[in-house]
Order: C-alpha cells, then sequence, then structure tokens
C-alpha cells in the first residue's frame, strides 16, 4: 500500500546544497528593511523572498513590481495571482518614486503584472512611473522589466520614449516549453519585442531564462543563439523553483558547473554581460549592467 502511494506523490528532491543561502545581513540591509516595514514600501525583494535581497541592497538596488498584485495571465512558474486585476492606480508613479526616494536607491528595478484587460496594457503608467522617479530621484538609474505587451509597437515605444538605461523582457524558458510555462506568451513574440528595443535605439536590452523545467542543453544553447540575434546585450540564467504545489514541478536541479558552461557559452556569444548560477534572478547584478 505505501509502495502505490509513493509512486503516485514521489518524494520530492531535497534542494541540493548550493541553493541554501545565507540569511540577509549588514548596515545597508538593516536599515532599508527597516524603512521598507515602516512606511509599507511594496518590493518584489520582500513579496518574493528573493535570495539575493541582502546583496542587492547592500549595493543601493530594488525591484518594485506596478499595476497592482494580480495579473491577466496564469504562467505555470509563476506566484504572482492571477484573476482581474484592480482599477489602475493613477497615484502609483508618485508613491513608487517617493518609495524610492526614502530608500536612497541607487538603481531601481520596475518590473509589473500583465494587464491585458487595458486598452494600452499599462504602458501609460509605465511611462509615468518612469518620469516621476527621474523627477524626484534624478541620480536614481532605471532598469524596465516590461511584459510583452502583446507585440503592440505603440505600448512598447511608450517605454523607449522614457529612456530607461535597461529594458529587459524575459523568454523565461526554451522554445518547446513556452506553452506550457507561459501559457498566454509566445516565443517568436518575445524575441520581436527585444529585436524592436534594440532597432529603436535602447542601448542595453536584457533577458533571462530559468532552467530545470525539462530542457535539453541543446535548447538552451539555442535560446542564447536567439538572444544574440536579436542584439541583446545581458542575459541571466538561473533556477526555477516551484512557488507552490500547484505549480510546475522542478525537473532537475542544474549544478554549478553546467551553469558556469552557460556563461562561458554565453560570453563567446559576445553578451556584454552573462549572470549565470542557481541563485540568479532578473534583476541580480542589476546595477552592473548599465556599464
Amino acid at each position: 500500500m505505501d509502495t502505490a502511494i509513493d509512486n503516485v506523490f514521489p518524494p520530492r528532491e531535497p534542494k541540493p546544497k548550493w541553493l541554501r543561502v545565507k540569511l540577509p545581513t549588514g548596515k545597508n540591509y538593516t536599515e532599508l528593511r527597516g524603512l521598507v516595514d515602516k512606511y509599507k514600501l511594496n518590493t518584489i525583494c520582500t513579496s518574493g523572498s528573493c535570495p539575493n535581497m541582502g546583496e542587492c541592497w547592500g549595493e543601493g538596488t530594488a525591484t518594485f513590481m506596478i499595476l497592482g498584485n494580480i495579473c491577466t495571465r496564469s504562467c505555470g512558474f509563476c506566484g504572482v495571482k492571477t484573476g482581474r486585476p484592480e482599477t489602475v492606480d493613477w497615484d502609483e508613479p508618485e508613491k513608487v518614486a517617493r518609495s524610492i526616494k526614502i530608500m536612497n536607491i541607487k538603481h531601481a528595478v520596475i518590473t509589473s503584472v500583465d494587464r491585458d484587460d487595458l486598452k494600452d496594457m499599462g504602458s501609460i503608467i509605465w511611462a509615468e512611473t518612469v518620469k516621476a522617479i527621474r523627477r524626484m530621484n534624478p541620480n536614481t538609474t532605471l532598469e524596465t522589466l516590461i511584459p510583452d505587451f502583446q507585440g503592440n509597437t505603440r505600448n512598447i515605444d511608450r517605454i523607449i520614449e522614457v529612456a530607461p538605461e535597461v529594458v529587459s523582457h524575459n523568454m523565461e524558458t526554451v522554445k518547446r516549453l513556452t506553452r506550457e510555462v507561459r501559457i498566454q506568451a509566445k516565443y517568436e513574440k518575445s524575441l520581436e519585442v527585444l529585436r524592436y528595443l534594440k532597432e529603436q535605439g535602447i542601448k542595453r536590452t536584457k533577458s533571462g531564462i530559468m532552467l530545470g523545467l525539462g530542457e535539453t542543453e541543446e535548447e538552451v544553447i539555442q535560446v542564447l543563439h536567439d538572444l544574440a540575434d536579436a542584439k541583446v546585450d545581458i542575459v541571466t540564467i538561473g533556477q526555477y523553483l516551484q512557488p507552490s504545489k500547484k505549480h510546475l514541478p522542478v525537473k532537475e536541479y542544474i549544478t554549478p558547473e553546467q551553469f558556469a558552461k552557460y556563461e562561458k557559452i554565453g560570453k563567446e556569444l559576445g553578451f556584454r554581460h552573462v549572470e549565470s548560477g542557481a541563485l540568479v534572478r532578473s534583476s541580480y547584478h542589476a546595477e552592473k549592467h548599465i556599464h
């Protein structure tokens, strides 16, 4: 009887030692944590329990999510809630800019849920947020980690016009797994977005993928070639970790040696920066990617 149950619910593979992280410490981290708690500031760093929070905050970098916390898409890897989003908060750009000022952030990463329910897909709030941050924090550099805006160039142009130092859009996975992992997104459309950003004069474009979802080495290398063809400057490669039992399972824990191999291949393909490692996330070492 026990064996039958084990076959239906196989024991979860324990996380390897290289995925263990130290608790964040340090003066900068402690001060920022206090400010976030005191002013109830909304950062992805805290809400997403990012393993690199202490390191990034120590460097004066933080990530903020705009346009609410309910997404119109239902990606198999993502822990953000899916459903009908709340109405747009037009005061949000000022709130985010104020948070960055309070926290004295040197480099801010802005991301958002998908807002396919809106005619402009949230691009107007996106542009207004960048403008507000620039007004209130003229010395803060910016990365915008944008959705695909369904490939609508009018919406993408709003991001281009406000000229963040880095514009990022994640592929998330290899071509074969895109339908399963990202569901409403398309591999080629994401490549088109990245290609368009570069063609329209964005100096630094960036993309990221997660590993451990069942992809092969050849498929990962193909993504790197496709990103290089799209003239992407920066690539991040990290380990997928299952947010809950409802999400896609981890098929494999990628070894540090394999991550190092992908980093070497990426550098040989000419990317300006390649961040490749189990704990790497989209905004890891983001402050270095503007150079």
